[in-house]
């Protein structure tokens, strides 16, 4: 079964947009630890919320994993993780961290909990609100 996952990015270094029009990228320039492990746990077919850090908060559209984590060929640093990706679809409308700090069923999101990790895990049923929340 597909995991799903959430990734963070400041809109003036790579929005959604961008991922749009570019077609595929290489997700990369993760630093922190706990996000690297999660990155390089990506599986092929992977769902990818994309999360518009800065003004915007919020989350914006869906990914799809082309490949599984890999080490970044660029880097030196062995624990260095990538993954391919490319867009799937805009959500209906963007849901805001606001929004989902107010849901109590979304209290234990690490999203909420732990907001400066760029790269998480989400559970189905976060996946399901998000979901709701974006069609609200």
């Amino acid at each position: 079964m597909a995991s799903i996952w959430l990734f963070k990015t400041e809109p003036s270094s790579y929005s959604y947009d961008r991922l749009e029009r570019d077609r595929t990228t290489v997700w990369d320039g993760v630093k922190n630890p706990v996000a690297r492990k999660h990155i390089a746990a990506v599986k092929r077919g992977d769902r990818v919320l994309i999360y518009h850090t800065g003004a915007e908060k919020a989350v914006i559209g869906i990914a799809k994993a082309l490949s599984d984590g890999y080490p970044d060929p660029k880097q030196t640093d062995a624990k260095a993780a990538v993954v391919d990706l490319a867009p799937v679809e805009r959500l209906a409308r963007p849901v805001t961290l606001a929004a989902l700090k107010q849901r109590p069923s979304l209290r234990d999101f690490p999203l909420v909990r732990l907001p400066r990790l760029s790269a998480m895990p989400v559970s189905a049923a976060e996946w399901r609100e998000i979901e709701r929340l974006s069609r609200a």
